[in-house]
C-alpha cells in the first residue's frame, strides 16, 4: 500500500526557504512506473490548491502563484518528490499535501490523484 509521508514543513519568516520531501513509507511505489507527483496546499475552509506537479519523464506543471520561487523535483530510484521553496510570502502558509496519481492527465486537479500524505505544515510569518 502507497502510504505517503511528508517532511521538512515549518515555521519561517517572509523571504525565507523551506524544503519540502515526501517519501512512500509503504515501499510500494517502486512497484510503479509513470505515475505523477504533485504538491497541493490547503487553508482552513478552502478547497485543495494545486501547487505544482512533475511527471514520470519530468514535465512540470505549476501554479502561477508560485512561479518562479517554488521547484519541484523527484528521484524516481527512491520514489520520492520534493518540494523547495523560496522567497516564501504569509499566503503560502497553509498545510502542504504530497500527492501520486497512477495515469492520465490534467494535473492540477486533486480529485483526480491516487495517494495523498497527510500534510505539512507550513507557516510564514511577516
Amino acid at each position: 500500500q502507497v502510504q505517503l509521508v511528508e517532511s521538512g514543513g515549518g515555521l519561517v519568516q517572509a523571504g525565507g526557504s523551506l524544503r519540502l520531501s515526501c517519501a512512500d513509507s509503504g515501499r510500494t511505489l517502486r512497484t510503479f512506473t509513470g505515475y505523477t507527483m504533485g504538491w497541493f496546499r490547503q487553508t482552513p475552509g478552502k478547497e485543495r490548491e494545486f501547487v505544482t506537479a512533475i511527471t514520470w519523464s519530468g514535465n512540470i506543471f505549476q501554479s502561477d502563484s508560485v512561479k518562479g520561487r517554488f521547484t519541484i523535483s523527484r528521484d524516481n530510484a527512491k520514489n520520492m518528490v520534493f518540494l523547495q521553496m523560496n522567497s516564501l510570502k504569509p499566503e503560502d502558509t497553509a498545510v502542504y499535501y504530497c500527492a501520486v496519481r497512477r495515469a492520465g492527465s490534467y494535473y492540477t486537479r486533486a480529485p483526480l490523484y491516487d495517494y495523498w500524505g497527510q500534510g505539512t505544515q507550513v507557516t510564514v510569518s511577516s
